[in-house]
């Protein structure tokens, strides 16, 4: 295959893939958005409200990083963006969180269960797309002929 071929090929796999980055970020923000009932919210207690309102900004920022030149920074920022929630996850409904007991055991949530999903889908795709920018910049430039 030609080095054009190839490259243009990389830029159509990492246009699909930054686009379904953006939707995962974006999704994962409105999961939390709707699971503290709209905004502002009125998920308790208050360092929990802010954890969410963190990641919302979060997911809204990496999904327009994705779009910019910026993506590497946009790929970090989603790992963050998935993985942050599903350790929350864990922790709420396993050993609980100070003073936020209702949750604990309560693993078949449903909206809880398909935010997993789509961080567990996000996690994947933003470690792959960064392997993806880690590689590229460590590969030898294709020799000319």
């Amino acid at each position: 295959m030609q080095p054009a071929a190839r490259s243009g090929r990389a830029a159509a796999s990492s246009l699909v893939a930054r686009m379904v980055g953006v939707v995962g970020c974006l999704a994962v923000a409105a999961i939390h958005v709707i699971d503290q009932g709209g905004v502002p919210g009125t998920k308790g207690p208050e360092y929990v409200q802010i954890l969410y309102y963190a990641l919302e900004v979060a997911g809204a920022l990496a999904a327009a990083l994705l779009l910019t030149k910026r993506a590497r920074a946009g790929w970090l920022l989603s790992l963050g963006v998935a993985a942050g929630p599903i350790v929350g996850y864990v922790l709420s409904r396993g050993p609980g969180l100070p003073d936020y007991t209702d949750d604990i055991g309560n693993w078949a949530e449903p909206l809880g269960v398909v935010s997993l999903v789509v961080e567990g889908i996000l996690l994947i795709l933003a470690a792959v797309a960064l392997r993806w920018y880690a590689s590229a910049v460590n590969s030898p430039a294709p020799v000319g002929r």
